[in-house]
């Protein structure tokens, strides 16, 4: 299969299944004997997103040789639930409470309902984005290629910046979260170019830990 996007592990239908999708399939399998639960045509010839589930429905995306989002049933009726021809090519998907919220290759943050795939909102964010977003509570954290990484929330209702800020010359890497701290992998550009992990938040209290 050809497909540069990690198998996922998800609880759909009511069973636990392990999905990827790539060469023009989106397959299913038991992840405990490998066998086949099923398989339909979709999304792209070439995947690189993983794919997330909503717990009904599977969702996956390409971008070659066309853009094109998908849910899948996952009860193995191999029913398309619907489709887009958005642009989701590099950056994972987030699926959360009935919506599923991604960011663009191009730097469009956008919200769906899973189930019917309703857009809600759909906004510009900036730059090219590699990196996949990442949701802690209801905040979704993304960063660009240029380095800037956005705070905005992760609700249907609207979209709500709270937060951008810039690190570094280039940002490939998906930021982060571990406890009350973010920690950001970015390169800055020179005479050679130098790549430098961050983390952000507050010192550790040495004291308290002895």
């Amino acid at each position: 299969m050809k497909t540069h996007g990690t198998p996922a592990i998800v609880q759909a239908s009511g069973r636990t299944q392990l999905v990827l999708a790539g060469c023009n399939l989106i397959s299913s399998f038991d992840p405990s004997t490998g066998k086949k639960l099923w398989e339909v045509n979709g999304s792209t010839e070439e995947c690189v997103v993983t794919a997330v589930t909503d717990g009904e429905r599977v969702f996956a995306s390409g971008g070659y040789p066309r853009n094109h989002t998908v849910a899948i049933l996952a009860d193995g009726s191999g029913k398309v639930a619907w489709q887009n021809n958005a642009r989701v090519y590099v950056p994972s998907m987030l699926a959360k409470a009935g919506h599923l919220f991604a960011v663009m290759d191009a730097g469009m943050a956008v919200c769906w309902k899973s189930d019917t795939g309703e857009e809600l909102w759909k906004e510009r964010l900036g730059g090219e984005t590699f990196a996949s977003p990442v949701m802690v509570d209801d905040r979704i954290y993304s960063s660009n290629v240029g380095g800037k990484t956005f705070v905005f929330e992760a609700t249907p209702k609207n979209f709500k910046l709270l937060a951008e800020n810039q690190l570094g010359d280039e940002a490939y890497a998906s930021p982060v979260i571990c406890g009350s701290r973010i920690y950001l992998r970015v390169a800055k550009r020179g005479e050679s170019r130098q790549e430098f992990l961050y983390c952000i938040g507050k010192p550790t209290n040495e004291a308290a830990l002895k």
